[in-house]
């Protein structure tokens, strides 16, 4: 085989993994065929490829990176190289996995609940207030303001927003949900939408992780901004109507998660909140907004029935309750305790 790693990845892409997921195991497993080719870690110097190495050899390779990344990291990075091995002896291309027992002896072990880093609201207003682009504004301030995932960001369709606006009525095809009746200022988040899949006639990239169908009220704030990014955003090139749109080459087409993600990376880092490297503790990325919004109204509210219903994670029998109780209960107690970032 010539390029295993190659081989693994299109096997990651047909097994259904995000293109995220799938750089991110590039990036590692590039990085460690590369240390097998200038260590020279043959018996003789020469330069082995991944399935010509041995357990020694990992080994040397995940020593070489504990003093350049923390210790979770490290555990991530060898947890990659261990499926990759593993998957490769599944399919009967390799013989045996050298990672294995390098991963059961190592010290460093994943962190599953890292210790983010804590921004007060009104660090956080002050960012938000750096971000002048309408566009940009809009999608940092709906992660901020709804706690949803950056998937579920890019799958939102004109009809999943109801603003009241009069000045928007005449212009776009607003609320045009069943479920957003009578629940004006809101935003509809719905749970079937899976990458490869068609919906609302267009073909996703992305998929939404909730259990259940939500809808989240949207605060004064949230229209507002919201309204600003309409008066600029472009014609879609979609059906769909998708809510926001990329600005730039490929002009009128669904925004990406990878196109929020670089937005929100180059903002963070321009405020000293992103280092290259960095890790969950250090680094403010689309998922930090949503640690943020579960934190913060969680602690404002000591509702954690209300907050779980509005990031998608609970049961059917308790979202149920909340969604006939809309109304008088999650819109009131949201409103009254979300922050202020403008």
């Amino acid at each position: 085989m010539t390029d295993s790693v190659a081989y693994y990845l299109e096997d990651q892409e047909y097994h259904g993994k995000s293109e995220r997921t799938r750089e991110a195991y590039e990036r590692v497993l590039r990085r460690f065929e590369g240390f097998l080719d200038d260590e020279g870690c043959g018996p003789s110097g020469q330069s082995l490829t991944p399935e010509e190495a041995g357990r020694r050899e990992c080994m040397a390779w995940v020593h070489s990176i504990r003093g350049q990344h923390a210790p979770s990291t490290v555990a991530s990075y060898a947890s990659y190289v261990h499926r990759f091995y593993a998957y490769m002896t599944q399919v009967g291309e390799f013989d045996s996995n050298p990672m294995a027992l390098v991963v059961e002896e190592m010290d460093e072990s994943i962190d599953k609940d890292p210790t983010r880093r804590e921004i007060a609201v009104p660090e956080m207003r002050t960012f938000v207030g750096s971000i002048s682009h309408p566009l940009e504004r809009a999608l940092v301030l709906t992660l901020l303001k709804t706690g949803v995932r950056v998937g579920e960001l890019c799958n939102l369709d004109l009809r999943d927003l109801a603003l009241s606006d009069p000045e928007l009525a005449g212009e776009f095809d607003l609320g045009g949900r069943l479920q957003l009746d009578g629940r004006p200022e809101s935003l509809y988040v719905a749970a079937e939408p899976a990458r490869g899949h068609s919906y609302n006639g267009e073909e996703r990239t992305a998929s939404n992780k909730r259990k259940r169908a939500t809808v989240i009220p949207v605060d004064d704030e949230l229209a507002s901004v919201l309204k600003s990014w309409l008066a600029i955003r472009p014609d879609a090139r979609s059906p769909a109507e998708p809510l926001f749109l990329s600005t730039r080459g490929d002009w009128g087409s669904r925004l990406s998660t990878q196109a929020v993600r670089n937005v929100v990376e180059r903002h963070a880092r321009e405020h000293g909140w992103y280092q290259q490297g960095g890790g969950a503790a250090e680094n403010v990325t689309p998922h930090y907004f949503r640690h943020f919004f579960t934190t913060h109204l969680r602690d404002r509210t000591g509702d954690r029935g209300i907050v779980k219903y509005l990031r998608g994670d609970v049961a059917s029998d308790i979202i149920d309750t909340y969604t006939h109780n809309w109304g008088g209960q999650v819109r009131d107690v949201y409103e009254s305790n979300v922050y202020r970032l403008l």
